[in-house]
């Protein structure tokens, strides 16, 4: 027989039907029945599906699972996988619960519209047994799917259903090879950007290091990790919000305090800018990603380590997959127009014009332009001379000059290297750069490019 690890979907939805210690019910709104079709196709499907319900109209929706919730949202998920599980145990537990593992696999989908103007997403759950007559385990997955059209998402979500299935059932041995398995066939087509575990069968399991794996592994562009509370998706958080970013590696423990100060100092600077002082959000973003490309990537450890000095500053994170800028700037843009600021240190900021794009055919103009979309503009903090003396000869650049206040530099005191200089002048011109006021305090160093 084929090994496991190389079965396609179709051989992983046959296995699954002939095995008859499994037995359960599939319920999916949006996007069709999917999942529960490959089940239903590869033949056997007596064997596996109890029954398949498309709850596609909303009143019927409503009906069965209860008013007052989005329909692609984690409540109308957990709505879901409730009354899915009740009613199969309720009805098949006294004929075949001491043979049978069940399961209730559960969707709601907001697949692309006609128009193409929606951000296609959805949650996925699933209900399960690792033994017959044994206590119930679940995996809540939020997606967002990156393909070019309704069919294509479609036929995603099924691989996606059927993989997850499987190895719900038969590859739980550990939590790196647990997100490949879910994500075999998906690469660039499925992200995930959140899993919530809970049950024995995933007793050791460490959640929130599952989640920095999944950018870790690529498996997403973001993972957001709240500073109180339990984590979310990051378009939840970022939803139509005016959004502070502050990025950097804050490697060192006493880097972490300075960024505390240069993340308020940001979320001061956009509240004054819009008049309103609850309406701004503010984040620590950290990437994956090594600063050089010859560098080895930061273990998941380390990350984790790096993540919980933040949020010792009260400060809520988003780690991101690649340490661009412009590439932060295209996430939080999924979810929100309204403003958004990066908040940098000059030696960050020098990085933004050293750094060589080599991924852009455009190179550093490409970049910025990605960079100050409509709504993005970058607020300068200023470095003490000494400070920016020395990021400067750490980064190996030359020709940049500045003049100095009591010591204190400012972004418009800074000048780069000609022809640099140009285009840094006609950033500042044009505001897309704002310099920040001499502060008195600590001297902030960031370590990331745009």
């Amino acid at each position: 027989m084929t090994s496991r690890e190389t079965l396609n979907t179709h051989q992983k939805a046959l296995e699954i039907n002939l095995d008859r210690s499994s037995y359960g019910s599939f319920a999916e709104i949006g996007a069709g029945q999917e999942v529960a079709r490959w089940f239903l196709v590869v033949g056997g499907a007596s064997g596996t599906v109890a029954k398949s319900i498309s709850a596609y109209d909303k009143e019927v929706s409503d009906d069965l699972y209860g008013a007052g919730a989005r329909y692609v949202s984690r409540q109308r998920l957990e709505a879901m996988l409730d009354r899915e599980w009740a009613q199969l145990i309720k009805e098949l537990n006294k004929s075949r619960g001491s043979t049978t593992r069940f399961f209730a696999y559960v969707d709601t989908i907001s697949a692309r519209n006609y128009s193409g103007t929606n951000v296609p997403h959805g949650w996925i759950g699933l209900r399960f047994q690792s033994r017959p007559g044994g206590e119930s385990h679940q995996i809540i997955l939020h997606i967002n799917m990156c393909d070019p059209s309704g069919p294509l998402e479609q036929e995603a979500i099924g691989i996606l259903g059927v993989n997850l299935i499987y190895a719900a059932f038969y590859q739980m041995q550990a939590i790196e090879s647990f997100l490949a398995d879910v994500t075999q066939g998906l690469e660039k087509r499925i992200e995930i950007d959140h899993v919530e575990l809970s049950g024995d069968a995933f007793e050791g399991w460490d959640q929130r290091a599952m989640l920095a794996q999944l950018v870790c592994a690529g498996l997403a562009e973001a993972v957001f990790f709240p500073a109180d509370g339990p984590p979310v998706p990051p378009g939840e958080v970022l939803h139509k919000k005016a959004v502070v970013l502050a990025p950097g590696s804050f490697k060192r423990p006493e880097s972490s305090q300075a960024a505390g100060q240069l993340l308020a100092s940001g979320v001061q600077q956009l509240r004054e800018e819009l008049e309103e002082r609850d309406s701004v959000t503010g984040f620590f973003c950290l990437s994956a990603k090594p600063l050089w490309d010859a560098d080895t990537p930061p273990a998941i450890a380390d990350v984790m380590e790096r993540i919980d000095a933040l949020h010792a500053r009260g400060g809520n994170v988003l780690l991101f997959r690649e340490r661009e800028l412009y590439r932060m700037t295209a996430l939080v843009n999924r979810y929100t127009e309204e403003r958004v600021r990066f908040v940098v240190g000059l030696s960050l900021l020098i990085r933004t014009w050293e750094y060589r794009y080599t991924k852009l055919d455009g190179s550093l103009l490409e970049a910025l332009s990605r960079l100050l979309a409509q709504n993005v503009r970058i607020y300068g903090y200023p470095m003490t001379s000494s400070d920016l003396r020395q990021a400067i000869e750490n980064i190996s650049a030359s020709g940049w000059q500045w003049t100095e206040e009591n010591g204190w530099v400012s972004a418009r005191q800074l000048h780069p290297p000609s022809p640099l200089n140009h285009l840094y002048d006609y950033v500042l011109a044009r505001k897309f750069l704002v310099p920040m006021q001499i502060p008195a305090g600590t001297a902030i160093d960031g370590q990331m490019p745009v």
